[in-house]
């Protein structure tokens, strides 16, 4: 049998002048179009590796041109197109892959990547969906403080954002691990905070305290030298404007004016902050 979505070893039986005909040992045929030999020259009597799929018509088709996604499997695909029933996205090949409507767990842009799982849907067809956390592995050999790459794919909570690390293994960000907004299909860089009892990796958008600590005292002396020696922020100005202006929470910001007063670069008062 000829699967569809995954690659098949298929021995090559027959040429015609628009491509050739494929066949398994039980005799189950497919054409592999002359247009999808992607640079490979075959003939009659070799064995090929090719992936199969349905074309526009519903008909199986197989190419030697390396698809994005098979199914069973989790990638990062681009959105390319959308209409009411769904979207589409681009899989590497001539035919887009379909996400129904259904499937999709957020609303999806036009031009931004997301996780994807791609499976066979009733007709046997190729399709996706964003519910991708039962398809990811629990990460192993990962240690505290490690620097890794991570792809959002949605929210436990309110606040909690899960993440796929490698695009492969199950993570999460609690909400006091981030500030800035993440959304679904979102790539960044985050530190290893802590190996749950279940496998599952804690993850942070933070610098570790210290870090962000003279990061934060920098900003703020940039900004004081970029506005006249003078600001109209201090300890106790409002949480929402210190993230707005300096990007992190009112603690470390706080932090930070402590060190540089004891440094003696600063001071403040009622009005705000100026240098020394």
């Amino acid at each position: 049998m000829i699967k569809i979505g995954e690659y098949n070893k298929l021995e090559v039986i027959k040429e015609r002048d628009f491509g050739f005909f494929l066949a398994d040992k039980r005799k189950n045929e497919i054409l592999l179009p002359k247009s999808l030999l992607n640079g490979n020259e075959i003939e009659v009597g070799d064995e090929v590796n090719v992936f199969a799929y349905m074309d526009s018509q519903g008909r199986p088709v197989a190419t030697m041109k390396k698809p994005l996604i098979e199914v069973g499997k989790v990638a990062y695909l681009e959105v390319v197109q959308q209409n009411d029933f769904g979207v589409f996205c681009d899989m590497g090949l001539e035919r887009d892959l379909f996400v129904p409507l259904k499937e999709q767990r957020f609303k999806l842009l036009v031009g931004k990547k997301y996780l994807f799982y791609a499976y066979l849907d009733k007709t046997g067809r190729l399709a996706a969906t964003t519910d991708v956390d039962d398809y990811l592995d629990q990460g192993e050999g990962y240690k505290v403080d490690d620097i890794v790459e991570v792809i959002s794919y949605g929210k436990g909570t309110s606040t909690t954002i899960k993440v796929a690390i490698d695009g492969k293994y199950r993570g999460i960000i609690l909400g006091n691990e981030h500030i800035e907004t993440i959304y679904p299909g979102d790539k960044f860089k985050a530190r290893v905070k802590r190996i749950y009892e279940d496998g599952t990796v804690g993850l942070s958008t933070r610098k570790k305290r210290l870090d962000a600590r003279e990061e934060i005292k920098e900003a703020i002396l940039k900004y004081l030298k970029e506005n006249g020696g003078m600001m109209a922020y201090n300890d106790k100005s409002n949480p929402e404007e210190i993230k707005e202006v300096f990007g992190t929470s009112k603690n470390y910001f706080k932090m930070a004016l402590g060190g540089l007063m004891k440094e003696g670069l600063i001071e403040q008062n009622e009005e705000g902050t100026k240098l020394k």
